[in-house]
């Protein structure tokens, strides 16, 4: 299995930036999707995650910015980042909770991560 994550870059602050990641690979099912973020020096915290229903949890520091969505035919998650703030920056990891085919259980997935600069 595979998260191949994409759309990380250099922005300004104030300015969008739109990150998508792809879970490929031997998958039966995905139970949910997210994004988490490390900035340096700091701990790797949730940004968002979205349920293979449809629930969705943000943190209270992106909420109302930031909006996840979810492909599931493609096995894709979105996170479109709106407003952006130097204290966005960090490296954005996505992650999946999935069952592998011919598995009974879910096992977690991390992408390689992906690089949000925001400049004041």
């Amino acid at each position: 299995v595979q998260l191949q994550a994409y759309g990380g870059g250099l922005v300004q602050a104030g300015d969008s930036l739109k990150l998508s990641c792809a879970a490929s690979g031997s998958i039966f099912s995905i139970n949910a999707m997210g994004w988490y973020r490390q900035a340096p020096g700091k701990q790797r915290e949730l940004v968002t995650t979205i349920t293979s229903g449809g629930r969705i949890n943000y943190a209270d520091s992106v909420k109302g910015r930031f909006t996840i969505s979810r492909d599931n035919a493609k096995n894709t998650v979105y996170l479109q980042m709106n407003s952006l703030k130097p204290g966005d920056t960090a490296v954005y990891y996505c992650n999946a909770i999935l069952r592998l085919s011919g598995s009974f259980s879910s096992y977690n997935y991390w992408g390689q991560g992906t690089q949000v600069t925001v400049s004041s």
